[in-house]
């Protein structure tokens, strides 16, 4: 399967496997609802590291639309996937190895490493849940809610994420 081909298919697999499977689970129940499993954040961060940042932002902008008419959230994921698309370029200046990247892979645990890779994981998974749980919350009245709801939801997401680099380990 060429590059492109898996790029997009990853990008439609996360975006379907939220929609239909990681939307429908509660981990928290009815009394503590702070637990989301947010999975599609990881169709944006692997694209190929040559990609310009306003590609990137073309493809986080689809994501996040598609993601808001099935999630009836206007703008909410679409903010959230256009925000973590303009930071990836800057995650990953601050975690370039010393020898710089490779142009052509993409930012995968084999690629770059496991460690590499949580790190970096760690740091756009975080960015994306903060940042879309306060465009959620809209207000910072509700801080204590959406640290919690960061913070709960991220613990669940790394683990998920790293769970699918480690399934489909991808090549690139």
């Amino acid at each position: 399967m060429n590059s492109t081909l898996r790029h997009v298919f990853r990008f439609v697999f996360l975006t379907l496997a939220q929609v239909m499977v990681f939307k429908r689970i509660n981990l928290g129940g009815a009394d503590f609802n702070y637990v989301s499993i947010i999975v599609y954040p990881l169709a944006i961060m692997l694209l190929p590291i040559q990609l310009p940042t306003v590609v990137v932002m073309i493809f986080g902008l689809a994501q996040g639309m598609m993601l808001d008419a099935f999630y009836d959230s206007p703008g909410v994921h679409t903010s959230a996937c256009v925000f973590i698309a303009y930071m990836r370029f800057f995650v990953l200046g601050i975690l370039e190895p010393t020898g710089g990247y490779n142009a052509i892979i993409s930012p995968t645990k084999r690629a770059l490493g496991f460690g590499w890779f949580l790190t970096y994981t760690l740091v756009m998974l975080f960015i994306h849940l903060l940042w879309y749980f306060s465009v959620e919350a809209f207000s910072f009245v509700y801080i204590k809610d959406i640290l919690l709801r960061t913070a709960s939801s991220f613990v669940v997401s790394v683990l998920f994420v790293v769970l699918y680099q480690f399934i489909f380990d991808p090549t690139e």
